[in-house]
């Protein structure tokens, strides 16, 4: 991961199938300042079943009356696709990521697209077999977990380091156990598995974020955390970095008016710019955790603090009292702080109004 906000425009599948809809998605989310945009790598044979209903949020988006497995069906991208769109990145500058959604889609994505990282979705988290194969490509994954209980969370983990440290065989509850708590399982899972944070609704409803479960995971596994965002706008992917989000995944499209399950929830594209800057600006303001007058502020402290200096007109020996004494700007004298220090002690010279007192 990068040492800075590593940010995921997720293109998913807005582009309805169409690989000029998405060659142009790429070109959107260079020009946005993202580091990967994403997209999904599946069979619709391979994943639901042809009875298979739509989410409620599919079937307000797209026909009723159209099977998820027919949906899916018209949003693949075949091979030839995901080659051109490789390149595409390539000649933009920008890291090429897709999430596969079963195991012949992840070797395609490891073994012959060259992916450098692997984003596994929500809906993924409890698909054994995939996580496993997933760890075994040595690749770093990004492991979504929204719907997910910690508990859950921790099952996965455990399939993951399994994978990672075993390169065959079938694991069981005392294998997966055994590797997830030895020394090498955590530090392999600590190099590279980052967990996002994830509310599973589109759009997904500001009460049900829960931002503060990026602080619970974080606390329970040690693994760096990010968030995948759902909701409206941006204003929520900027509290998550501001939270210590390391990795924000957002929804983008060319159109929130063009047909298709995942448009109304996107950002356009001067919003994913919009995001991604007000990220940069985000993680620039968070700076050092230490409390230091910063260089400006150096400048600043003379014109801004305050010295103790003569009220009224003071003559020498007279006593030094709250009718005498005054605290005003510039800071260039005695501090403040030893105003009690000088009450009714006698003036070591004669001070005309206004003048510094000096110690």
């Amino acid at each position: 991961m990068t040492s800075s906000v590593y940010i995921i425009a997720e293109a998913g599948v807005n582009h309805n199938g169409s690989l000029d809809l998405a060659l142009q998605l790429v070109e959107k989310a260079a020009e946005a300042g993202a580091n990967a945009v994403k997209f999904q790598t599946f069979k619709a044979e391979r994943l639901v079943t042809p009875e298979a209903g739509k989410a409620d949020y599919q079937k307000l988006t797209t026909s009723s009356a159209e099977s998820q497995f027919d949906m899916l069906k018209r949003l693949e991208l075949d091979e030839e696709a995901h080659f051109a769109l490789l390149r595409h990145c390539r000649k933009y500058g920008i890291e090429f990521l897709s999430t596969p959604f079963d195991t012949d889609s992840l070797s395609f994505l490891a073994e012959r697209c060259g992916v450098r990282r692997l984003k596994l979705p929500s809906g993924e988290i409890t698909n054994g077999p995939l996580l496993l194969a997933s760890a075994r490509t040595g690749l770093p994954i990004i492991l979504s977990t929204g719907m997910a209980t910690l508990s859950e969370i921790e099952e996965a983990l455990m399939i993951l380091a399994y994978g990672y440290l075993h390169a065959d065989g079938y694991p069981n509850r005392e294998s997966l156990l055994n590797a997830f708590v030895s020394p090498a399982g955590q530090a392999v899972l600590r190099d590279r598995v980052t967990l996002l944070h994830c509310t599973s609704e589109y759009p997904a409803p500001l009460e049900e974020v829960h931002l503060r479960s990026m602080d619970s995971m974080a606390a329970a596994f040690g693994l760096p955390v990010g968030y995948s965002d759902h909701t409206e706008g941006i204003a929520v992917p900027l509290a998550a970095v501001a939270r210590g989000a390391v990795v924000i995944e957002k929804h983008f499209t060319l159109d929130r008016r063009l047909p298709g399950p995942d448009h109304t929830s996107s950002l356009e594209p001067h919003e994913l710019a919009a995001m991604v800057k007000g990220i940069r600006e985000v993680e620039t303001a968070l700076g050092m955790p230490v409390k230091l007058p910063t260089p400006s502020e150096i400048r600043n402290r003379l014109p801004a603090r305050k010295s103790i200096v003569a009220k009224t007109p003071i003559r020498q020996g007279e006593l030094y009292s709250e009718d005498n004494l005054a605290v005003m700007r510039p800071g260039d004298g005695l501090s403040a702080m030893r105003y009690w220090e000088l009450i009714g002690k006698p003036a070591n010279r004669s001070y005309r109004q206004y003048e510094k007192i000096e110690p």
